[in-house]
């Protein structure tokens, strides 16, 4: 039985996600402006203000030099233009380094956007500050997996869950951090069986990228699904749309009628 894709019509929050585990998978995309947020506005449960947007509109190799500043900035626009999602704050390279940090840091996320969850990349070594955020009215969706932001620690993007002793250590620290409060968790770049397995054993709902079916739901940056970001794409990115292309057939068809006078005729000018 297929399910109804109908809008969503009431505010998403956190316990809504969690009550969708087993029953309905979870839609989210990125959004980094007003603009693109309102479209998705009813159309997800989640949107996240990805620190992706380095490498999709700042042009940078990597999201390391993604700044708190420059991400409260475009959570704010998203805030603006999206009202019925669930919208999550990617703590940036650099911003969650120890207990004291991380909470100021994310109580500064909570006043100065409507965000209503951060999201932090780590795996054991981070259950502590999970804690510690969670205990102090901090919603938390844990990351693990590849883990961008470790890009250059690790020598590149790096497919997780390939061998058993693998796979038990991302369990162990599924279950680590689901027990320090994660309301949700994120699992990238793994064996899809891996991604299954971590599923079965958690109660709080996984939204996977690059890691296959058996998660509880789905998260893609929008310029890569809707094809505008052309560096290069991943094996996990379904494309929806030619974005591109149809953005340069229509500067195309303006520049032609500029040139030739076409445009503005009659219909367009006072």
């Amino acid at each position: 039985m297929s399910i109804q894709t109908a809008r969503i019509e009431k505010k998403v929050s956190v316990r809504t996600i969690q009550k969708l585990k087993g029953k309905e998978p979870i839609t989210m995309v990125t959004a980094y402006d007003a603009l693109f947020a309102q479209l998705f506005d009813g159309e997800v449960e989640m949107i996240l203000v990805g620190d992706s947007l380095n490498m999709s509109f700042f042009g940078k190799d990597d999201t390391l030099s993604a700044t708190l500043d420059q991400m409260i900035y475009h959570t704010q626009a998203v805030c603006n233009g999206a009202k019925l999602p669930l919208i999550v704050f990617d703590m940036p390279f650099g911003t969650y380094t120890n207990k004291k940090q991380a909470l100021e840091n994310a109580v500064r996320v909570y006043r100065e956007t409507d965000a209503q969850a951060i999201k932090i990349e780590g795996g054991i070594e981070k259950v502590g500050i999970v804690e510690h955020l969670t205990r102090n009215g901090i919603a938390v969706i844990a990351h693990i997996g590849l883990m961008p932001q470790s890009v250059r620690a690790e020598g590149g993007y790096m497919i997780k869950g390939k061998s058993k002793e693998e796979v038990q250590n991302l369990i162990i620290a599924a279950k680590a951090l689901e027990k320090a409060g994660a309301f949700a968790m994120l699992l990238e770049g793994m064996k899809s069986e891996a991604a299954h397995n971590i599923t079965k054993e958690l109660s709080i709902p996984t939204i996977g990228i690059g890691a296959g079916v058996g998660c509880d739901g789905q998260v893609l940056v929008w310029s890569d699904m809707f094809g505008f970001f052309e560096a290069f794409k991943p094996k996990f990115v379904k494309q929806y749309l030619d974005g591109a292309t149809l953005i340069r057939n229509g500067l195309e068809q303006y520049r032609d009628e500029v040139k030739n006078r076409k445009f503005p005729d009659e219909n367009y000018s006072y």
